[in-house]
This record gives structure tokens, C-alpha cells and sequence, in this order.
């Protein structure tokens, strides 16, 4: 199974917030991690703001932990910007959606479905959409 991993579970298991050693389990259980430069700099940002990190240690962090989980970086190209596109009019925050997909949202949803994975998440947001 190949799973593409969206920045919330970057966030939640760095910071070990609630439920983090759960998503660590699944990740670790995947024969392929899929990771893309959108997810990367959406999960430096989150910790920074959210947990108070500096965006070096960040960086570093997130960097390192996909290194050492051997995260395979997607390119985010035409497809995926189609895909994100009609994600978001489906799913975005203005759709009406429960679902109500930010940006960051719209390209993790394009890029796992880009790339035949499933989504690994923390959060209720993706439930709402036909990846769950």
C-alpha cells in the first residue's frame, strides 16, 4: 500500500500531539510514503505556528524525519493542479462542503489521488471526501 502523507500527520507526530503514535504506526507500515513539496512546507508552517517551533528547527525536524522514513517527494505538476482544482470545487471551503478543503488540503487530496495512494490524515476534513 502506498500511502501519500498530508502535513497534519508531520505536525502531530513531531509535536506528539494526541493520537500521533497511531499515525506513526500506519506510516511505518506502508511500503511506500509519498510526500510532496506543498506537504513539506505546509507541515514546516504548521509547527511553526501551531507549536511554536523556529522555522529552522522546523525545517530541520521535518526534513530529517522524511529522510529517515524515506518519504519519496512527488512533483506537484498540471495534473494535480486539475485535480486540486476540482477538489476544491467540490470540496473546498466555499463548495457548501462539510469537507471545507483549504489549499493545502486541495493538493494533498491531488496528489494521493495523482498517485493511486491513500491518504494519511489527522482530522476530520477528509472524511467529507470520496478519499475516505
Amino acid at each position: 500500500m502506498t500511502l501519500f502523507i498530508d502535513a497534519s500527520v508531520l505536525v502531530a507526530i513531531l509535536a506528539e500531539e494526541s493520537g500521533f503514535d497511531a499515525l506513526a504506526d500506519q506510516l511505518d507500515q506502508a511500503p511506500r510514503r509519498l510526500w510532496s513539496p506543498m506537504s513539506c512546507w505546509e507541515a514546516i508552517s504548521g509547527l511553526r505556528r501551531s507549536h511554536g517551533y523556529d522555522v529552522e528547527q522546523a525545517r530541520e525536524d521535518v526534513t530529517a524525519y522524511a529522510r529517515t522514513r524515506r518519504f519519496d517527494l512527488v512533483p506537484v505538476g498540471a495534473a494535480e493542479l486539475e485535480i486540486a482544482l476540482d477538489a476544491y470545487q467540490t470540496y473546498g471551503r466555499s463548495s457548501g462542503s462539510p469537507a471545507r478543503l483549504n489549499m493545502g488540503d486541495c493538493f494533498a487530496y491531488a496528489c494521493a489521488k495523482a498517485n493511486q495512494a491513500r491518504l494519511l490524515y489527522k482530522g476530520d476534513d477528509f472524511i467529507h471526501t470520496d478519499l475516505a
